[in-house]
């Protein structure tokens, strides 16, 4: 008996401009991962800038926080810039104020340069971060918006990384790593000028840097129910990037300085992978799963660290890490459909003014009560406790604003 095949038309193929909105989104999500990969570089190498410069535990951590708080002027202050003077401008300006502060950390010599370096990272991050998402989300709503979440943590993760290796196993330690990303932010500036178009400009330029949350009516309420669980995951990242180097050695005495950044990497990497992996789940849920993920690890860190072991630590990390992926792809996913295009950075950057104060400020209250004289075991386990209360009180927050 004959039997009838159904023909299938073939996929569209890509007309030119999609493979360029394509590579645009490519490049763009390249930058994110570049600008935190940037950010998260000299983690690993805080160790050494403290034998040859006579740091402490606090002066650590305030190189973190000053950067976290350089990151929230920039974000206020700037966030809105780009719908005026266009996104272009803006990313290529923080690309040259990225490769200056490397510069100045390439040449440091003591921690003057090196605190400096740190603010003009944190201004061109908070000039460049909402408006590479929602450039992203713009150019692929889908796409677009899993970037705009993975690649930050990506990024983080990396850095860290690639520094920790630079240190333990290559020449010129202090500053191969720095040179290598000069070299990407000038790539990435001559992709800026052959992919991604210039946006329409409005006039209000000076009254756009009024520091202001540009917090869209119909996004509020989520943004608002959104707003303690980011702290909480940041909080997390916080821990791992100010005190993580300090707490692997303490719990693995002797190691390589090259596992300095192993904590923080293997957080970002959970987290990235997960946000790809529950990319079409839904929001909410995301973000309770989350929350959920951040207080199993936080438990989990506390008995790894009391049980002294560090492959313990490490293994809980990804748990940690992949709540962070949910809860960070869940809180922009269920405000950033809320507003419109040309609201998009104003609210990102209001996303990532809450993220990095939980970023910066637990991170520096540890590091104060460190230099203190309080054992690093003890701070970071009271450290995971506050992130297990916080975790909560966000959880609660969450159902309950869902319920009304």
């Amino acid at each position: 008996m004959p039997t009838t095949t159904a023909y299938v038309a073939p996929p569209a193929p890509q007309t030119r401009e999609t493979r360029r909105r394509l590579a645009a989104l490519a490049l763009l999500g390249s930058m994110a991962v570049s600008f935190l990969a940037a950010s998260a570089a000299p983690t690993p190498l805080y160790q050494r800038y403290s034998l040859e410069w006579g740091g402490t535990a606090l002066t650590t951590t305030e190189a973190f926080g000053v950067y976290a708080l350089a990151v929230l002027g920039g974000l206020l202050v700037l966030g809105e810039l780009s719908n005026h003077v266009g996104r272009r401008p803006i990313l290529l300006g923080a690309l040259a104020l990225q490769s200056v502060a490397l510069l100045l950390f390439t040449t440091a010599g003591s921690y003057e340069p090196l605190f400096l370096g740190r603010v003009l990272q944190g201004i061109a991050a908070g000039a460049a971060l909402g408006t590479l998402g929602a450039t992203m989300i713009e150019l692929h709503r889908v796409h677009g918006t899993v970037a705009s979440s993975a690649a930050p943590v990506a990024g983080t993760g990396l850095g860290a990384l690639a520094a920790g290796l630079a240190v333990g196993y290559l020449p010129w330690p202090t500053h191969l790593v720095y040179v290598a990303l000069i070299g990407v932010f000038v790539a990435q500036a001559i992709g800026l000028h052959l992919l991604v178009d210039a946006n329409p400009t409005r006039p209000g330029v000076i009254a756009s840097l009024r520091p202001t949350l540009a917090v869209p009516v119909p996004a509020r309420r989520a943004f608002t129910a959104a707003a303690p669980a980011l702290f909480a995951f940041w909080a997390l990242a916080g821990l791992y990037g100010s005190l993580g180097p300090a707490l692997v050695r303490s719990l693995a005495p002797g190691s390589s300085v090259a596992l300095g950044g192993i904590a923080l990497f293997v957080v970002a990497a959970a987290a990235t992978v997960t946000t790809y992996l529950r990319r079409n789940h839904d929001a909410r849920r995301q973000l309770l799963h989350g929350i959920a993920a951040l207080v199993v690890g936080a438990l989990g860190s506390i008995a790894a660290i009391e049980a002294g072991t560090i492959w313990g630590f490490l293994a809980i990390s990804l748990v940690s890490g992949a709540g962070f992926g949910m809860g960070l792809q869940g809180s922009i996913r269920s405000v950033v459909g809320l507003a419109e295009p040309q609201e998009r950075p104003g609210l990102l950057s209001a996303v990532y003014l809450v993220s990095y104060a939980g970023l910066g400020a637990p991170a520096v209250v540890a590091g104060w009560l460190v230099s203190r004289g309080d054992a690093l075991t003890d701070v970071a386990v009271g450290y995971a406790a506050a992130l297990i209360v916080l975790a909560l009180v966000a959880g609660v927050q969450l159902v309950r604003r869902s319920q009304q």
